[in-house]
């Protein structure tokens, strides 16, 4: 998919700043020109991510045409960025893990209690553990 991307231009001194106008928030910058749209797709994906993960809808990208007209934006560099959001695909699928049986039924009473399926519980902890070690690096 592909989402325009406004770029203020840098020089010696300053980054090349970059801001996704779809994606609130959505921002990045980079020392040279390549490396702002390299670090733009990244943004672009870790936005997406992190909207899938909360919930939150996805707009679409609108044209590079509707944004250019902005006046925030007069003088910025125009692009387009391409993300490949199959990695960002929450089609289920079936894995295998082992778990002693001890575990498993402390689990499964939990996710009971808390009124959702084993599998939901699993998803839920696990993003929410690397959203905590992801905020709080060691």
């Amino acid at each position: 998919m592909k989402f325009p991307i406004a770029i203020e231009p840098g020089d010696e001194t300053t980054a090349f700043g970059v801001v996704v106008p779809d994606l609130p928030g959505c921002f990045s910058a980079g020392d040279t020109l390549e490396a702002a749209y390299a670090n733009a797709a990244e943004a672009i994906e870790l936005w997406i991510e992190t909207a899938l993960d909360t919930g939150k809808t996805i707009p679409p990208p609108g044209s590079l045409a509707g944004h250019q007209s902005d006046p925030d934006l007069a003088g910025w560099i125009w692009g387009m960025v391409d993300v490949d959001l199959s990695r960002l695909d929450d089609e289920p699928e079936h894995v295998d893990v082992i778990l002693p049986r001890r575990v498993l039924r402390a689990i499964d009473s939990y996710a009971k209690r808390q009124g959702e399926t084993r599998n939901v519980f699993l998803t839920r902890a696990a993003l929410d553990q690397m959203r905590r070690e992801t905020a709080n690096p060691s």
